[in-house]
């Protein structure tokens, strides 16, 4: 193909510089040619690589004329999905790249980075190690059931067994943060009509992104932002606000931000702090959903002359600001911060997908029963072989095909 396509061979791992054609002779583009055979290569395989100036035209020619030449697309995640089965990085390995491409923070970037690097599969598979040690200790105890030395009691199994599971407790707390990194937290602003929903939203994002009046009813439909505090992907989303009304565009507004309160995480409930609680605000309480956080903010506090604080009782948190002056605005991050579990880890937080939570929470169980399993040595061997297989689906060592389809066709097309 290189040479229909260059007129010339490649010299492998150098990039140069050639003029890419049509079957007939005609110059698509000027650009850059390289080869990588493989095994040293992304994929394990032999990949050729073209480097050319980026007008869509351009390449969608140059993109045709290696169709024509017997390349096909690639579907989504093939490149990663080649490099994993041909032995060039495990799964969570794989699994990093398409992080470290959707990755919407710094932190999040950094903590891809990790993934990628190994970092996390290095973590993984000291624990795996640790699990087959023991085992090896258990299931030599059973087949050596006569001897005089105990082999669990010399090694010290036990203590060995409660190590490793602060080990593991320890990464899964951070692949729990990693995540938040990953997905973020999805807030709600809802209340009744003029308590300074948008303004709130203006003064987090930090620019004018919602237009702010007096008049009741400003806000027709659901606006979303995205903001970081200390790393974590906060969406927050403003809404229409909620009262009875005969507007028809208004209603559908309505209707929307019930939707998006089915959805939320946390649902920060705004009120006006120089009228308080009324009934109407009692009223959207008894409908919100009962499993959704939520917190209340009497806005306006710099109309009456107040402090920003922050209240705590049997009724949940209430917090006291200003959105016109910023006044308190911190306290809401800290808050939603600390309802959506973070506390700061350094530099150690990868940045995990749910499979791996799921994996490492199956695989603590199981290192718990074995504890529990002490003196059932047969039960004790087979919780540890278990929570191994747990462990080893992060990195693919255990993972049926059909679920590395489904990890894979979630990539970004290609790569």
């Amino acid at each position: 193909m290189a040479h229909a396509l260059a007129g010339r061979d490649p010299k492998p791992r150098h990039a140069g510089l050639v003029r890419f054609r049509e079957a007939d002779g005609v110059v698509i583009d000027e650009g850059l040619l390289l080869f990588f055979p493989g095994p040293a290569s992304f994929t394990g395989e032999d990949v050729l690589e073209l480097q050319g100036h980026g007008g869509p035209v351009v390449l969608r020619m140059l993109l045709g004329r290696c169709l024509e030449l017997g390349a096909r697309l690639a579907e989504p995640g093939e490149f990663s999905r080649r490099a994993f089965l041909n032995g060039r990085m495990d799964l969570a390995q794989a699994e990093g790249i398409a992080d470290l491409i959707e990755a919407s923070t710094t932190a999040a970037v950094r903590s891809a980075g990790r993934s990628l690097s190994g970092a996390f599969s290095a973590e993984v598979g000291k624990i795996r190690d640790a699990l087959i040690d023991l085992r090896m200790l258990v299931e030599a105890t059973l087949d050596f059931p006569d001897e005089e030395v105990d082999f669990l009691e010399a090694a010290r199994a036990m203590p060995r067994l409660a190590a490793l599971e602060g080990e593991l407790r320890s990464l899964l707390d951070r692949a729990r943060q990693g995540s938040l990194l990953r997905s973020g937290l999805h807030v709600v602003l809802v209340g009744q009509p003029n308590v300074g929903k948008s303004s709130l939203l203006n003064r987090l994002a930090g620019e004018e992104r919602a237009i702010v009046t007096e008049v009741a009813g400003t806000t027709r439909d659901v606006l979303r932002e995205t903001i970081q505090i200390e790393g974590i992907p906060l969406h927050i989303t403003d809404t229409a606000g909620l009262r009875e009304t005969s507007d028809l565009v208004e209603r559908l507004g309505i209707e929307r931000t019930w939707q998006e309160i089915a959805r939320a995480d946390v649902v920060v409930r705004l009120v006006d702090c120089r009228v308080g609680l009324t009934d109407a605000d009692r009223a959207i309480d008894e409908r919100l959903p009962a499993g959704v956080e939520r917190l209340t903010v009497f806005n306006k506090i710099d109309v009456l002359g107040e402090l920003p604080r922050s209240v705590a009782d049997e009724a949940g948190v209430k917090l006291y600001l200003s959105a016109r002056n910023g006044e308190g605005v911190g306290l809401l991050g800290q808050e939603l911060l600390r309802i959506a579990g973070w506390h700061a880890h350094g530099e150690d937080v990868y940045l995990a997908r749910d499979r791996h939570i799921q994996a490492l929470k199956s695989a603590l169980t199981h290192l718990e029963t074995a504890q529990v399993q002490g003196q059932a040595l047969e039960l004790m061997a087979e919780e540890l072989r278990l929570a191994q297989e747990r462990i080893s689906e992060i990195t693919g060592e255990f993972t049926a095909d059909d679920l590395l389809g489904v990890i894979f066709s979630r990539f970004c097309i290609g790569k």
